[in-house]
């Protein structure tokens, strides 16, 4: 069984990935930098390394319901 996908929530429908965000020495240890664009979902998940990016607000972000 995998463990599941790596979430970060965003305030920007604009967002970049390299996949080496929290790993240290960065970019040469990820993928190569993509930008992705949030759509009326409320996310977008990153082609290379699945990481999911949640809108702050938006209709995915479970937090927007508390």
């Amino acid at each position: 069984m995998q463990p599941a996908p790596e979430t970060s929530r965003v305030a920007t429908a604009r967002v970049a990935c390299d996949g080496a965000r929290e790993i240290p020495g960065g970019a040469a240890l990820g993928h190569p930098r993509v930008y992705l664009e949030i759509d009326e979902k409320g996310y977008v998940d990153c082609g290379y390394c699945d990481r999911r990016f949640i809108l702050v607000g938006g209709p995915a972000d479970a937090d927007a319901a508390h």
